[in-house]
């Protein structure tokens, strides 16, 4: 099997190094690599007795589960109906099954608390990338070749490996095992998927440069990643996550409003859609219209009637669940009738000429997928449409804009709205911290203030929403039932946990300024030996979760707990010095 080597591990290595270095980390076996940017590559293929199968799994030693498998296979294939010939790229989303140990490589899970919320890996999904290709070939007996290379992966980096497969699909129908083995050899040398560093991912003689974000970039900011003319063919990849917006909403332009307020609160929606390219790049767009807030809710780029969630989320005997499903077969216009929201989207083409207004419809008036592309619901938004917006897009439009000048335009738009309603709560929220000189080192950490919806929504008078926005309407309706909603609980149990581990750091640097040795001597062997434990579990803690401390603050009090334990007798000095703590 080919272990790491080359100069891409060699960046790894350098990377590693600064996390911490290998004794942090395990040391990095065959495939640990390869497993920090996929599980694994699948072949599925369409075999006339048994249907959709999963025909490889590479590397041969990845575990996938039957009901993972098929949920592959399904997912892998577009539907009959969509009539996708040629080369066509979409992705979808499934669910791990339960009670899979969790990969032993920690320097991964470090990694994850540098990215933004909205990048943090969800450890009960995958994420499927498929390159499918469907071809006349008479030589078969169905006529047709038939065929998708699937990297399943949890990283959401969308456009990273959508890129990928771009690179090394068509050569691999052209080729077979080897080279598929070659493609997983090359991922093998990759560096660590480090957010803040420009990586350098060589794949087949080509080599892929991008920058992860990090949770410390500014907020609709995109560090460009320099082309520079070298040796080896490279390109640069302008993001690693984000989608085409103004394409995938172009064909529903004017509610982009009214859109951005289903998704931030969380409602059930439904996109349907003539094929999967066009429900997952759609589902992507609505997921990521309200970052840099995280979507709490579950999303299925494209979800099929096979999928094992189909009857937990098509049941008629209670209401849709919050969730986002992207669709193409004709079946889901009859089994999802009774969602409150439905987005039906023709085939995505960029307008020539400027899009024109299309009405909210009514529900009732979709009875079929052929119906017109539209989005039927009832919901009345809170907010006063934004006619400044669609002006603008508009005239890009008559003026030939490209599409990525629109989409920078969208994309700033749907951050300014979403920073705007955030701001007050953050706002309120940070008014819950105790003051600093509530913290006392020979106490527990004090408590946070519980919310108050009372409290918060007095705030908004004079430090609300129109602080940043002009936008007029019900701001405290939509607060209301956003405070209902799974994405405000994500982002305050979120909010809390950071403001927790803060607390707990400052409790630590309190302790730290106190003299230790001095307040031992003047307490029992007992006192101090409990004192000595107490201060060993608060490193540990700190170790363990992570917490906001400074480098200098842990080395300070290990010395302090040195110090102590080297003032008692010696008896205790042994046991002491021995003593690990839980």
């Amino acid at each position: 099997e080919p272990g790491p080597g080359g100069a891409g591990a060699a960046a790894g290595d350098a990377a590693l190094a600064e996390l911490g270095g290998p004794d942090q980390c395990l040391s990095l076996l065959p495939w640990d690599r390869f497993s920090a940017w996929l599980h694994c590559v699948c072949v599925v293929g369409f075999d006339l007795e048994l249907g959709q199968a999963v025909e490889v799994i590479y590397p041969p030693h990845s575990k996938l589960t039957d009901k993972e498998k098929t949920n592959i296979c399904y997912l892998s294939f577009p539907d009959s109906n969509s009539g996708c010939l040629g080369d066509t790229q979409f992705c979808f989303r499934f669910r791990r099954s339960p009670g899979r140990k969790v990969s032993l490589c920690c320097f991964v899970d470090q990694l994850d608390r540098d990215l933004p919320v909205y990048l943090k890996k969800d450890s009960a999904y995958y994420y499927g990338y498929v390159y499918f290709r469907q071809v006349r070939d008479k030589s078969l007996k169905r006529g047709y070749f038939q065929k998708s290379l699937v990297l399943i992966s949890k990283l959401p980096y969308v456009h990273l490996f959508r890129t990928m497969l771009k690179q090394i699909a068509p050569e691999y129908f052209e080729k077979s095992e080897a080279f598929l083995e070659a493609v997983c050899s090359d991922v093998d040398r990759w560096p660590p998927p480090v957010p803040g560093k420009v990586l350098q991912l060589p794949i087949m003689g080509v080599i892929m440069k991008l920058r992860i974000p990090t949770y410390r970039d500014k907020p609709g900011t995109t560090p460009i990643v320099q082309h520079q003319a070298d040796a080896q063919i490279s390109m640069a990849l302008p993001t690693v996550h984000e989608v085409d917006l103004f394409r995938c909403f172009c064909p529903v332009f004017f509610h982009i409003q009214m859109l951005w307020e289903l998704v931030l609160l969380g409602e059930p929606l439904v996109v349907m859609a003539p094929s999967p390219s066009e429900s997952s790049e759609t589902v992507l767009a609505l997921v990521s219209c309200i970052s840099p807030l995280k979507y709490c809710s579950d999303f299925r780029p494209y979800f099929t009637i096979h999928d094992s969630e189909f009857k937990e989320y098509t049941t008629r005997t209670q209401a849709p669940p919050s969730v986002i499903l992207g669709v193409t077969n004709p079946f889901f216009a009859k089994t999802l009738q009774h969602w409150p929201h439905i987005i039906r989207i023709g085939d995505i083409k960029l307008p020539g000429e400027v899009p024109k207004q299309v009405k909210v419809k009514k529900l009732k008036n979709l009875k079929t997928l052929d119906s017109k592309p539209g989005v039927y619901t009832s919901y009345k938004p809170y907010l006063n449409k934004d006619e400044e917006i669609v002006k603008q897009l508009q005239k890009g439009v008559q003026q030939k804009r490209p599409t990525e000048a629109q989409s920078v335009i969208l994309r700033r738009y749907f951050l300014e709205l979403t920073e705007s309603f955030i701001i007050p709560l953050e706002r309120y929220v940070a008014s819950l911290m105790p003051l600093q000189k509530c913290i006392s080192p020979w106490k527990s950490p004090p408590q946070l203030r519980q919310f108050s919806q009372d409290d918060f929504m007095k705030t908004l008078e004079k430090a609300g929403p129109q602080l940043t926005s002009g936008l007029k309407g019900d701001w405290i309706g939509l607060y209301r039932h956003f405070l209902k909603s799974p994405n405000f609980d994500g982002w305050f149990r979120s909010r809390q946990k950071e403001m927790t581990q803060k607390l707990e750091a400052l409790h630590l640097e309190a302790l730290c300024n106190e003299n230790l040795v001095f307040w031992s001597q003047k307490h029992t062997e007992v006192e101090t030996v409990d004192l000595v434990l107490k201060l060993k579990n608060k490193l540990l803690q700190a170790d363990r979760e992570h917490l906001p401390v400074k480098t200098d603050t842990l080395k300070k009090l290990q010395t302090h707990i040195n110090d102590i334990i080297l003032a008692l007798p010696d008896d205790l000095q042994d046991i002491l010095l021995k003593t690990g703590t839980t």
